[in-house]
């Protein structure tokens, strides 16, 4: 029986960018058309890659600013982050810069890393949701891909609900698909960037 590795993920973003969407078509498997806006909700799915098993807990959380002063509980214990922005909203998208900024720093103060001058990187998914509204569109998919970049992330462009000429089944699929493969990619993001510190180590202790 493999063993079921645990990963805790938080999700962050500008307010109704599509966070809780994403989140519960992951787990649940559809798409969520009508809720609160989100104070703070926690999803669990098990996770199968080849033969590992992750325990995968997401953390939804509610729409931040570039005001917002993140609690230490979105940084002590958190393997990862997805941030989100709407491709529709500018702002939201340069809300999600100073929420990155604010997550560097936080690690920079509670995490120790034994590299020297070495810059601390963390492992993220940058997601431009709501691709499906291109008409509307503010922030150019290579715009998100240059910022990813940027922090040695990954982008993807998605959205929770998909193409409505589709048929509903398809649509379900696609966009089952789509949030899967955030989701995932963050699992070898996490593993990416350990990998990597640990290599490091290793040479900086030899």
């Amino acid at each position: 029986m493999p063993l079921v590795r645990y990963r805790k993920v938080v999700i962050l973003g500008y307010r109704s960018v599509g966070k809780t969407s994403l989140a519960h078509q992951f787990v649940e498997g559809e798409f969520l058309e009508g809720y609160d806006p989100t104070v703070e909700n926690t999803y669990s799915k098990i996770v199968t890659l080849g033969k590992d098993e992750f325990h995968l807990q997401l953390v939804d959380t509610a729409g931040q600013d570039e005001y917002s002063i993140l609690p230490y509980s979105f940084i002590i214990g958190v393997h990862g982050y997805v941030l989100v922005y709407s491709v529709t909203s500018l702002h939201s998208f340069q809300v999600i810069e100073s929420l990155y900024q604010k997550l560097h720093e936080g690690h920079g103060k509670t995490r120790y890393v034994a590299l020297g001058d070495k810059d601390i990187v963390l492992p993220v998914v940058l997601v431009g949701n709501k691709a499906d509204l291109s008409p509307d569109r503010e922030v150019q998919a290579v715009e998100g891909k240059k910022l990813a970049e940027s922090w040695g992330a990954t982008f993807m462009e998605s959205s929770a609900r998909e193409n409505q000429v589709l048929s509903l089944k398809i649509r379900k699929a696609v966009g089952v698909a789509l949030t899967q493969g955030i989701f995932i990619k963050i699992i070898h993001e996490i593993a990416r960037v350990e990998n990597s510190y640990g290599q490091e180590r290793r040479c900086h202790l030899m």
